[in-house]
């Protein structure tokens, strides 16, 4: 096994010497939702899309649905209660996945003891929620690590689950990380051990890598990631290339972003990777339409393009 892995790494590091960056380009002639959405996850229910993002509105989280990812529902709340060991306003990054006809919801959640933010999870039958947070505690808090979040779970082409998120190191002042584990095929609980899949080692990436996102291909496996600060342009989306959702990885994005600002779209953030309805692979992100900064009056607009690969590695359309 250790030769294996060995042998896995050493392919990986020669292949992925092979992908320059900021291969993406972009068709769309703009936002799929234009506005405020970030750290957006879509799912895909029997032809329905339901799209989840950070609160607004004095909502905890947002929640609505569209048939053709260009025409929404209004916004509403689908975490509209938080369990009484998290402080109220300081609710990010949904990330959600559907078991058996439950759904089961990963966010983060500030702890009102400990004032960090974590992981928690909730679950509905409905898409829409409410989802319900019994939880006397976070599900993940590495405090030691500053915290974490930015959940997302991920169904790998072997049918097991995993959940993929970062610490939280930059509220103390250090380095960022990309962790995954296993989750049980209810996605209910973790199993066995985390591993460490990516560390902030670029320039280009301070001060912050995070938002992971997961997709397989050609027996490979790409890691996207945000990274740099996501109030400014400078903001974009990496990926690494993993041997499993385990790692190792390998980063790709070296001396700058795969997906970075064009004219249209400023300071991309938040990858999520979902399937739709005709079987095409789809990528869902947030950036900035408009202003960059909230305070000069931009929003986070949700885009959602198409993800193919090609040679020298993946392609948004």
């Amino acid at each position: 096994m250790r030769l294996l892995a060995g042998v896995a790494v050493a392919v990986i590091a020669v292949t992925a010497g092979f992908f320059p960056a900021a291969l993406a380009a972009s068709g769309s002639s703009g936002p799929s939702y234009g506005g405020d959405f970030p750290d957006p996850a879509v799912v895909n229910v029997g032809g329905t899309y339901w799209a989840y993002s950070t609160g607004s509105g004095g909502r905890n989280l947002n929640v609505m649905s569209s048939p053709d990812l260009q025409h929404w529902s209004a916004m509403r709340d689908p975490l509209p209660s938080l369990p009484a060991w998290a402080a109220p306003g300081l609710t990010w990054s949904p990330g959600v996945i559907e078991r058996d006809h439950v759904f089961v919801m990963f966010y983060a959640a500030q702890d009102a003891a400990a004032g960090r933010e974590c992981i928690s999870e909730a679950v509905s039958t409905s898409p829409a929620g409410p989802f319900i947070d019994h939880s006397s505690g976070p599900l993940i808090c590495q405090l030691s690590d500053g915290g974490s979040i930015d959940p997302t779970p991920y169904l790998a082409p072997s049918g097991s689950l995993y959940l993929l998120w970062k610490s939280d190191d930059n509220a103390i002042g250090q380095p960022t990380h990309l962790w995954a584990q296993a989750l049980s095929g209810d996605a209910r609980t973790l199993v066995g051990s985390r591993s460490e899949i990516l560390s902030e080692t670029e320039a280009w990436q301070t001060p912050s890598l995070e938002g992971p996102a997961m997709v397989a291909n050609g027996g490979l496996y790409y890691l996207l990631y945000s990274a740099n600060r996501w109030a400014l342009a400078s903001s974009g989306i990496g990926y690494a290339v993993c041997a499993s959702v385990l790692g190792p990885c390998v980063n790709s994005s070296t001396s700058g972003p795969w997906l970075g600002s064009r004219p249209a779209v400023r300071g991309p953030q938040g990858p999520w990777v979902f399937t739709a309805t005709d079987g095409s692979t789809k990528l869902a992100y947030a950036a900035w339409n408009g202003p960059v900064g909230y305070a000069a009056g931009g929003v986070r607009s949700l885009w959602i393009g198409t993800l193919s690969f090609g040679l020298g590695g993946p392609v948004l359309h």
